[in-house]
Formats: C-alpha cells, structure tokens, sequence
C-alpha cells in the first residue's frame, strides 16, 4: 500500500487554499531559484533529514520535482516516517507551470 497520494495540479491548487500544506522543492537549487511554487521550500539533505526526524507529521505535505518521478521516491520515505498527508505532484513543476502560465 502506498504511504503517499499522486495528486494532479487542480487538486494541488485546491489543496494548498484550504490546507496550507508544506511545500517542498526537490528539484536542483539553480531550478528552484529560477522558479518555484509560491512558499516552497527547496530540499536539501538537512532539511529532509530535520522534518524527517522533528517534522509535524500531521501537516500536509506537498512533494514535486521536475516531471512527478523523483518527488514520488521522497513522498514515500515521508510516509514510510509515519507522515499522515503525503502527496506527489503529478507531471512536477513542468504540470504546474504549463498550468500556471499566462
């Protein structure tokens, strides 16, 4: 059984008014610096290693990378954590800024 939830862009979008997920970036820093969602956060090995060991397992918890493969690698060692609401952005960033572009 899996410990994390693929969820697509809508969803994600939903998810983020209502619940205020922690958001986390697990893409290369040059990428998260030249675009990111609003509010992520980019992971390095510390602060996954932190909210692995002190993180509040009851927050949601929102994963992408670039196309939706690596991000389903570390939502499930966050639910394997015992991380209550785990989720992997479908199609990653590239879903959501294909999504987002105006």
């Amino acid at each position: 059984m899996k410990k994390f939830e693929v969820i697509a862009v809508s969803a994600s979008k939903q998810l983020i008014a209502e619940q205020q997920p922690m958001i986390l970036d697990c893409r290369d820093l040059k990428d998260y610096k030249a675009g990111h969602i609003d509010n992520a956060m980019h992971v390095h090995e510390q602060l996954r290693d932190s909210l692995l060991k002190k993180g509040d397992k009851h927050r949601p918890l929102l994963i992408y990378c670039y196309y939706g493969h690596a991000s389903e690698h570390l939502a499930e060692m966050f639910g394997d954590f015992g991380f209550q609401q785990v989720y992997s952005l479908a199609g990653g960033y590239a879903e959501w800024k294909q999504h987002n572009s105006v």
